[in-house]
């Protein structure tokens, strides 16, 4: 076989010489001749253009520090046969090799490079001269890409067992040439050695050898599995063998048992029959002593019968006779006020007698008697009558009374002056027929249903009427500023003074609705269920806190409510029939109110758009109203109550979701530097609202704060991912002024101080990655020297390391040398690139001790690891660099 090119010393020289002249150091690896063709995908011109020129393909390495790069040289021949460079091509940009199909040689191949700007030109294609120096230079190229950059290019059209094949007999035997004192020594280089092989990834001879022993250790196995198996049915079939000898001879003692077992059925059979024949008997007999202590009972009971009916029938001779002037008062009597006292007590003798004739007063042996008939039908003609008249009456008196005030202006809010409602002398008149609603209750209960739908529609237009006039006139009178403060607009800058007008009169005014008018529709709840006669407990304790004067209930009786009528039958309010009642209450309340609330919704709408913030204050008044009604009682005023509490929650939340997309509006804007301009109005919002807060109205203002904040720091985050170069600055500067501008808020309200803390922790993070990145900029390849050697003590002993590539001694040096001379510059401009991008000038000198704390910290742990790994090399000091730090 003909000598290849890649071991002309002549041409490693010549190209040597022709890199050497370019000004650039380089170690040749492999040179070696090659043809240069387009191929077919070349471009049509000229002939020469198109056909194989002479070419060297040189391999060279460059060592820098740690690092080692390789590159393909091309080099043509210039006019005087001298070599010269034509192309670089750095091995890392590698990314296939191809050998062309076309060429039924095979000698002829592509590299593809995913770095050249033209792709639309084809690459160039290299021919060799044989297989063998084809395989050498692809082999020689591929181990310097897997040793040196750690990956292997794409390779189409080569079989790379066949190649590891040829590598394994082509392994050359180089002379290595020393010229000691005793003379020259010829060493051989194995193919390990020049790289230019991929026989360590095969499977050796060693290990092929371990596999057939292995593989003959499992057939064996087998053989011995089998004959334990066979052992093992045979001992199987010998205990089963036992088991039965057992059972056979345990067979008398088992006949035994069971002739014991049915002896003794037969004795309980026995006793059973005895017990049942003695327990007939005993029936029998019990059954006679009852039946003669029947007849006797009879005989005793018929006696005393006969006395006692005697004596009812006198009674009932009195009980059927009618005065004469009850039945004048029933039939045709007038109901003026004057008239009342005889016609209450016509009533009470007509319930009465009429309770006189039913069953659990009156024998029911005397219920089926012709003249109690005549007697009972003529009573009920007698009510009906009554119940009629009376009726018509109240109908027509409840709608007179309610036209006459209605029609007089007096009773309402005029303009300028505030009426509070007074419904005194409307309860003294219908006062004076409570008795006679009690009567006809106990009468007829159907007939109460018209009469309480009457009053409440007689009523509900009075009370709506009062509602209106009073909300119309307390907004027209109440004085604030119109204009609504605006929180939290994106436009607005931080520096901007937020108009803080009192709008405290519009609260107040909320408040005196409420004062005015709840106790007012309590009040009238709790008088109608007692004047219209339901049987529930008291809606307002006598002298509650919704019955004095000072919440806006009648001068004239705190007492209002008690119509004096409980005494009629103390049966009547008993807490089962309470519950019954209690929905049918609720229902008629709902005619005696409704229409109200819309008067209420007004006032809280008129102050939401004064100023929205004082949702909050009418929240607070709303809930200790809430807290002070019955949750069983006056259903309408409660339900009224949670409606409000209800819309002002959704105000509010209509305010915090505006102000929130205001917060959101600003990931809009194009570069943002220094404190978002929402931060600093954030404290002055939450500090406004603490100011409002009343009652329990601590949860809706904890709710708007989470979600304000939670907006806030996503914002935030947005923001800051838009450049990421000065993301951490932004973060830290905008937690920063989070935390300084709610400090004192946080103090005393739980949950900012949650966010507060929040914040904290965020801010730390930013500092530490923004200190970091500022650290390594400046002293990158001090701590990447450590980070190797950290690495490295995972997997080997510490005195193995300074024999590693890049970490001996020698390596050390130079990189202290570059990293630590000037070491005070150094820092100095670290401070200065803290300082550059900085807006907020107070954070810096925090910024710079964790900034020197952490160079500290990290030199520290790089002096003790060298050390540990360097004894003998010294250092600059922790101490040294400790006071160096100081004095800058």
């Amino acid at each position: 076989m003909a000598k290849s090119s890649a071991d002309d010393e002549e041409l490693r020289r010549a190209c040597e010489a022709a890199i050497e002249a370019g000004g650039s150091k380089q170690k040749i690896v492999l040179s070696i001749r090659v043809a240069k063709s387009r191929g077919m995908w070349g471009k049509s011109g000229r002939l020469g253009r198109n056909m194989a020129k002479p070419r060297v393909l040189a391999l060279s390495t460059k060592s820098k520090g740690q690092s080692t790069k390789a590159f393909l040289r091309v080099l043509k021949y210039s006019t005087g046969g001298v070599l010269e460079s034509a192309k670089l091509y750095k091995l890392k940009h590698l990314s296939k090799v191809e050998v062309i199909a076309n060429d039924p040689t095979g000698c002829t191949f592509m590299l593809g490079f995913d770095n050249l700007r033209n792709q639309s030109v084809a690459p160039p294609q290299w021919t060799m001269r044989n297989i063998d120096d084809r395989n050498r230079l692809l082999l020689c190229i591929l181990n310097i890409c897997k040793e040196i950059m750690g990956r292997l290019p794409k390779v189409v059209g080569i079989d790379v067992v066949e190649m590891a094949l040829w590598a394994k007999e082509n392994t050359p035997v180089v002379a290595n040439q020393t010229n000691p004192h005793d003379g020259p020594v010829v060493s051989t280089v194995t193919e390990n050695d020049l790289k230019v092989t991929v026989e360590k990834d095969l499977v050796s001879q060693a290990e092929e050898e371990d596999m057939e022993a292995l593989l003959g250790t499992y057939v064996m196995g087998i053989g011995e599995a089998e004959a334990f198996s066979e052992r093992l049915k045979r001992e199987l079939l010998a205990l089963e063998a036992a088991n039965v000898h057992a059972i056979l001879e345990s067979e008398p003692l088992v006949e035994e048992v069971l002739q014991g077992l049915e002896s003794a059925t037969i004795c309980v059979d026995d006793m059973d029959e005895w017990l049942g024949i003695f327990n007939v008997k005993l029936r029998h007999m019990r059954e006679d002593i009852e039946s003669i202590e029947t007849r006797n009972n009879k005989l005793e009971m018929q006696s005393v019968n006969n006395k006692a009916l005697i004596e009812e029938l006198d009674k009932l001779l009195e009980r059927l006779r009618v005065p004469s002037e009850y039945a004048a008062s029933l039939t045709g009597g007038s109901f003026d006020e004057a008239r009342m006292l005889q016609n209450i007590e016509a009533c009470e003798w007509l319930t009465g007698a009429l309770r006189a004739l039913e069953v659990p007063n009156l024998d029911p042996c005397f219920a089926n008697m012709r003249a109690v008939k005549d007697k009972r039908m003529e009573l009920e003609k007698l009510k009906t009558t009554f119940v009629r008249r009376a009726s018509e009456f109240l109908r027509s008196y409840f709608a007179s009374l309610v036209d006459f005030m209605i029609s007089e202006k007096s009773y309402f809010s005029q303009r300028g002056q505030l009426k509070r409602p007074d419904h005194a002398d409307l309860r003294y008149k219908c006062r004076t027929y409570a008795r006679l609603l009690q009567h006809l209750k106990s009468l007829d209960k159907n007939c109460l249903g018209p009469l309480r739908k009457a009053y409440c529609s007689s009523l509900n237009l009075l009370l709506r009427r009062e509602a209106r006039e009073f909300a119309n006139e307390l907004r027209a009178g109440t004085k604030a500023s119109r204009n609504p403060t605006v929180w939290l607009e994106a436009s607005t800058g931080s520096s901007q003074t937020v108009n803080n007008a009192d709008t405290s009169t519009v609260s107040e005014a909320y408040a005196k609705m409420l004062t005015i008018f709840i106790p007012l529709l309590v009040d009238e709840s709790s008088f109608f269920a007692h004047f219209m006669c339901f049987e529930v407990p008291a809606l307002v304790p006598p002298g509650g806190p919704l019955n004095g004067n000072k919440n806006g209930s009648n001068d004239d009786d705190t007492n209002d409510d008690d119509l004096g009528i409980m005494d009629i039958d103390e049966n009547d309010s008993k807490a089962g029939k309470s519950s019954e009642e209690l929905g049918t209450l609720n229902e008629s309340l709902q005619d005696l109110l409704d229409g109200i609330q819309e008067d209420f919704y007004a006032v809280v709408d008129w102050a939401y758009k004064i100023d929205p913030l004082r949702c909050i204050s009418m929240h607070g008044i709303t809930e200790r109203y809430l807290s002070g009604q019955k949750a069983d009682a006056a259903g309408f005023v409660r339900l009224l109550l949670d409606d409000l509490e209800s819309r002002i929650s959704m105000q509010f939340s209509r305010f915090v979701d505006e102000a929130c997309h205001r917060i959101e509006r600003n990931e809009r804007n194009v570069r943002q530097m220094g404190v978002l301009s929402y931060i600093p109005r954030f404290a002055t919002l939450a500090t406004r609202m603490e100011q409002y807060i009343q009652g329990q109205s601590r949860d809706l203002v904890d709710q708007a704060y989470t979600k304000f904040v939670s907006i806030m720091f996503v914002t935030l985050e947005k923001i800051a991912q838009t450049d990421p170069k000065y993301a951490d600055i932004l973060l830290l500067e905008n937690y920063a002024a989070f935390q300084n501008s709610l400090y004192d808020l946080a103090n005393v309200v739980p949950i900012l101080a949650k966010f507060y803390h929040q914040a904290s922790e965020s801010y730390e993070q930013a500092c530490t990655r923004h200190i970091s990145m500022i650290i390594y900029y400046q002293f990158e390849r001090l701590f990447q020297f450590a980070k190797k050697i950290e690495d490295l003590m995972y997997t080997i002993t510490p005195e193995e390391i300074p024999f590693q590539l890049g970490l001996s001694k020698t390596d050390l040096r130079k990189m202290l040398k570059s990293s630590l001379s000037g070491v005070d510059k150094s820092i100095t401009a670290m401070y200065r690139k803290l300082q550059k991008n900085l807006t907020s000038e107070e954070l810096l000198p925090s910024l710079w001790d964790k900034c020197k704390k952490e160079f500290l910290d990290k030199y520290e742990s790089f002096a003790q690891q060298v050390a540990r790994i360097y004894p003998n090399e010294t250092i600059q000091s922790v101490a040294e660099m400790k006071d160096l730090l100081a004095s800058l």
